[in-house]
């Protein structure tokens, strides 16, 4: 495979390659983006998808930076793919997704684009050793231009609840990298004043303290004023911040919890709950606008039309009948004594019938490639799929212990009958697990929903990168396939596009998905972004 992930010595090389690289001409009157920390590029996406009243796209992606190397890979080819115009890539790409062809092969098919991706998707960890490279890498990119944008956010696993509270106990959590990345993205405001920038992080950073204050009260005065955190920035240099979400938001101080934008809101079907700071440069009389909101699909529409697919066995021999034998022990459960008198007991112990349920409707294979072309009637989800596809990547399912099987198998039954996911308190006690605190969750004190359905009527929980862990948290609705979400499943419900390839291993697959912004969310702000820019005037 072609190398895809420069050292730091090729930097200057790569800015080379860059300033030597025409964007393609269907894109040439589009508004320069900037994507840093862009993962597997579901901000780059979605604004790549925005397009104009006459259909042209708004944007083009000339710099994205991302150090994780799978990431990078994944956002290369994406880079790759977008040199073509929309609906219009290679069909050696759908071969190489159906594994007729390597990505060097097509790559060498197509030099022209793949040097147009090696001349904007970087892989580059964002530093003081980086700086000076990255500046001119941007200013080769973005050139003249008075119009474009800066988005991205900076790792958010030290300002997640969860992450805050795993890392509290290490002696470097207070100079710990990710509290403070968010001024690397300060230094490129400073060093390139874009007119306008959007920054995303986790709606943990509500609470969590940098040196005992407020981070996010932190971080809102120096994106104001950057001076404040960059010694020697521009004394007239300064941003008015923007909620996404708030029509009439007041200019001045302003309340953090009006940047969180809830996504299920917004047509994404997803509970997932983000900070979206718009930033527009203080000699710039303009407002951007807000969001529309629109319904949601459930999780049945985005992703009950995949093909089904059963788990498998971990620690032991798998097959279609090592695994039927494993579930079959649930019969043996006096499920109605166990449940002491539960009002659902009776309805569960009927619905646990193993012969109904399992033997009969449950799927033999672990993963598919089949792919079933719809239409649905949902905008959001219509924009997931592709007429030109022929395989569905990324839909195998992970094998679990056989514990870990029975209690999926009774946790999506519950969630079934009851139009909940269940408590650790909902479990009979023979499918509790082995833990010390397990007592602790079942009257509540925590993690009480150790085992989370995704419930099909409803949107999903938030996917995050945990997804990439046990899948505890992300057990599929059909009690008869009995396992957590693919690869693919989280995608959808992150509303990425079916064709979307990522890279590396199947845990790599499932962290990039969790961290990435949802690319339909996206490509709304990025048409809020394009309605700035329209109005910033050709003289600034």
């Amino acid at each position: 495979m072609l190398a895809v992930d420069p050292t730091i010595k090729e930097y200057a090389f790569r800015s080379e390659i860059a300033a030597t690289q025409p964007m393609p001409s269907w894109r040439s009157a589009a508004f320069p983006v900037v994507d840093v920390f862009a993962g597997p590029g579901g901000l780059g996406e979605g604004f790549s998808l925005s397009c104009d009243e006459k259909g042209s796209p708004s944007f083009n992606s000339v710099v994205s930076i991302e150090r994780d190397i799978f990431s990078h890979q994944t956002l290369l080819l994406r880079h790759f793919i977008r040199y073509f115009p929309n609906g219009e890539a290679p069909e050696e790409y759908y071969t190489f997704l159906k594994g007729g062809l390597t990505l060097e092969e097509m790559y060498r098919l197509y030099p022209q684009a793949h040097a147009h991706a090696v001349a904007s998707a970087f892989r580059i960890s964002l530093g003081p050793e980086s700086h000076a490279e990255v500046k001119k890498l941007i200013e080769d990119r973005v050139g003249s231009s008075q119009r474009w944008a800066l988005v991205g956010g900076p790792p958010c696993q030290a300002y997640s609840l969860v992450g805050r509270s795993r890392m509290m106990g290490r002696e470097d959590f207070a100079a710990d990298e990710r509290h403070t990345l968010y001024l690397e993205y300060l230094r490129i405001i400073v060093d390139h004043r874009p007119p306008v920038f959007v920054m995303e992080n986790v709606k943990g950073l509500l609470s969590a303290t940098i040196d005992g204050k407020s981070a996010i009260t932190r971080i809102v005065s120096d994106l104001s004023c950057p001076r404040t955190a960059i010694p020697g920035a521009p004394s007239d240099l300064s941003y008015r911040l923007y909620s996404l979400t708030e029509k009439d938001m007041a200019e001045g101080d302003v309340d953090p919890r009006q940047f969180v934008v809830r996504a299920e809101e917004y047509g994404i079907p997803q509970a997932r709950h983000r900070m979206f700071i718009v930033g527009i440069r203080g000699d710039l009389k303009v407002r951007p606008g807000s969001l529309r909101k629109m319904a949601a699909p459930t999780v049945r529409e985005t992703i009950g039309f995949l093909p089904a697919i059963r788990s498998g066995l971990s620690r032991a021999k798998d097959s279609p009948a090592a695994w039927l034998s494993e579930l079959r022990d649930i019969s043996t459960i006096n499920m109605r004594h166990q449940l002491n008198g539960a009002p659902y007991a009776g309805d569960l112990a009927k619905a646990l019938d193993f012969k109904r349920l399992i033997e009969v409707k449950s799927p033999h294979q672990k993963s598919s490639s089949c792919y079933v072309m719809r239409k649905p009637a949902h905008d959001v989800l219509r924009c997931l799929y592709d007429d030109r596809l022929s395989v569905l990547t990324s839909h195998e399912a992970r094998s679990h212990m056989a514990s870990d099987l029975r209690r999926y198998l009774y946790a999506a039954t519950f969630a079934e009958k009851t139009g909940q996911s269940p408590k650790l308190a909902d479990f009979p006690k023979s499918l509790l697990p082995q833990h010390k605190n397990v007592e602790e969750g079942r009257t509540g004190k925590m993690f009480s929903d150790r085992f989370r359905v995704q419930l099909a009527d409803q949107v999903s929980t938030t996917i995050t990168s945990h997804i990439s862990k046990d899948g505890h948290y992300f057990i599929h609705y059909d009690p008869a396939q009995c396992r957590s979400l693919t690869v693919r499943e989280a995608a959808r419900l992150q509303t990425f596009p079916d064709n979307y390839f990522f890279a590396g291993p199947r845990t790599e697959q499932y962290h990039q998905v969790g961290n990435a912004v949802p690319p339909q969310l996206a490509r709304q702000i990025a048409d809020i972004v394009a309605e700035v820019l329209h109005a910033v005037p050709d003289d600034q």
